[in-house]
């Protein structure tokens, strides 16, 4: 898999290319923000992953994140040292499709990285063939993977529409953590827990209705259907 590796700082860029060139992947190395852009031309330049620091000496990692989503769905992971719920959720907003919390562990990042290149759509049989769910307010159109609430359409990213769709396809049944993680994120990897209670976050707010999914503590997360 090609790999884009967007960090600044030289010696970790050289440490961690060799990391993952064992591991199998073709590593690029982009110094900036600017750089990183031109690399993703056009349309990705067939990279599986991108992988960005958001310490960058030209652009706020931020920003750079956002114009690599308007160019490209090539997934994205940002690395990062801000390890409150709020940074995280803002990267996701973004388009980010993970993060990685600054120090991280090697096998962690590994997995991660693994774990968004998995690109697949997941139908689920008991949809039973719809190309739409309905919620009160909330429209799911499974087909063009575009979600409405009133009419309006809100924009997620990859990995949120598929936990949503998940969810609404048996509203009122407690999915557990390690059922979402594996049918989601295609792991079983537990580390990515903290993922997916940053992913059931960002829904709540973007979707601007918190009592959506509902937290079954100690076991997983269920969809209520809202009132029509």
């Amino acid at each position: 898999m090609r790999l884009l590796l967007v960090e600044d700082d030289n010696h970790v860029a050289a440490a961690l290319s060799a990391v993952l060139a064992r591991h199998g992947f073709d590593v690029t190395h982009a110094r900036s923000g600017e750089e990183a852009l031109q690399a993703l031309v056009p349309e990705g330049a067939g990279f599986g992953v991108v992988l960005l620091d958001l310490g960058l000496p030209d652009q706020d990692g931020y920003e750079v994140c956002s114009k690599i989503r308007k160019r490209t769905s090539t997934p994205v992971i940002m690395v990062t040292a801000r390890s409150d719920v709020r940074s995280r959720i803002h990267g996701l907003n973004l388009g980010a499709d993970d993060y990685v919390v600054k120090p991280y562990d090697t096998g962690e990042l590994l997995a991660r990285i693994h774990a968004v290149s998995r690109r697949t759509v997941h139908e689920d049989p008991a949809s039973g063939g719809e190309t739409a769910l309905l919620l009160g307010p909330v429209r799911i159109e499974l087909p063009t993977r575009q979600v409405t609430v009133d009419g309006l359409v809100v924009q997620l990213t990859r990995k949120e529409f598929d936990l949503l769709a998940l969810l609404a396809q048996r509203p009122g049944v407690v999915f557990r953590r390690e059922q979402i993680i594996s049918e989601v994120w295609r792991t079983s990897w537990e580390g990515t827990g903290r993922t997916l209670e940053v992913h059931v976050a960002s829904l709540r707010a973007k979707l601007r209705m918190p009592a959506l999914i509902e937290t079954v503590r100690g076991v997983g997360y269920r969809l209520v259907a809202p009132a029509a």
